[in-house]
């Protein structure tokens, strides 16, 4: 077998190898999911700013009121595009408890940027006690958790989306195996889900003049919430790509040596 033919097979076997523990870690939801397009898809896709401003939007007006985003920080608007003087302004509208100060006493004080997004409820048992015992997850990192490892980051996109658009009337045979208390949801894993429908048509107005359908919203905070369980996916792909060409061009050079190398010996 000649060093050009190993190094391909060796290649075929890694990516055979990767690809196999890729599907292996893949979370079943047991649910389907539309695949839907998204602007980040594939090696050369990349966030709309636009969309994530209106996804950031759609978060802080209506989902904030019951999810937090605790690994998100308000300076971290800037890398979507915000100005400074706009995100003083989003972490100033809403109230920090600080402390202690030199009297030893807590505070409360306006935001900073530097600041984590602000918490719905001050603690677990109070989030369960204003949502009938059900706990509503940190939004941080959603899109992640619901994502198939690695490389299908649109997959926790899909599944926001397919949560946010899949409530509908049950049937009287599904209705009579509810629980009190919950929602039909198609999208969602047993079909059960505590959360009232958050998002119906008009329920924001943007800023840019986009119509706030729903399912223009269920997109734009997917797609928020993706970026922010991971605001380095951009970078992450790119160099991805950079790897891959390097070890593409690794491979034709050291098949060209070996031709040379080899060529005058019979």
């Amino acid at each position: 077998m000649g060093v050009g033919q190993f190094i391909l097979r060796l290649a075929t076997v890694a990516v055979a190898g990767v690809a196999v523990l890729f599907v292996a870690a893949a979370p079943k939801h047991g649910v389907h999911v539309e695949k839907e397009e998204w602007s980040f898809q594939g090696f050369f896709g990349k966030f709309d700013q636009a969309q994530l401003h209106r996804g950031f939007q759609v978060y802080k007006e209506v989902c904030s009121a019951c999810h937090s985003m605790n690994l998100l920080s308000y300076r971290n608007l800037q890398e979507i595009g915000f100005s400074e003087a706009q995100v003083k302004e989003i972490a100033a509208s809403v109230t920090v408890m600080d402390g202690p100060n030199d009297a030893g006493e807590m505070f409360e004080r306006p935001g900073k940027p530097s600041d984590h997004f602000h918490a719905p409820f001050p603690n677990e048992q109070a989030a369960r006690a204003s949502n009938n015992g059900a706990l509503p997850p940190d939004f941080s990192l959603i899109a992640r958790s619901r994502a198939g490892a690695g490389f299908g980051a649109y997959e926790g996109a899909d599944y926001i989306h397919g949560v946010l658009v899949g409530y509908r009337e049950p049937t009287a045979e599904e209705k009579a195996k509810m629980p009190e208390g919950m929602y039909f949801n198609e999208g969602f894993n047993g079909h059960h889900i505590a959360m009232p429908p958050p998002l119906s048509d008009g329920a924001v107005t943007y800023e840019d003049g986009t119509q706030a359908t729903l399912d223009q919203m269920s997109r734009d905070v997917a797609v928020f919430l993706t970026w922010a369980g991971e605001p380095n996916y951009e970078n992450r792909i790119r160099t991805g790509l950079k790897a891959m060409l390097f070890l593409v061009a690794f491979t034709l050079i050291a098949y060209a040596a070996k031709r040379k190398i080899w060529a005058n010996i019979h």
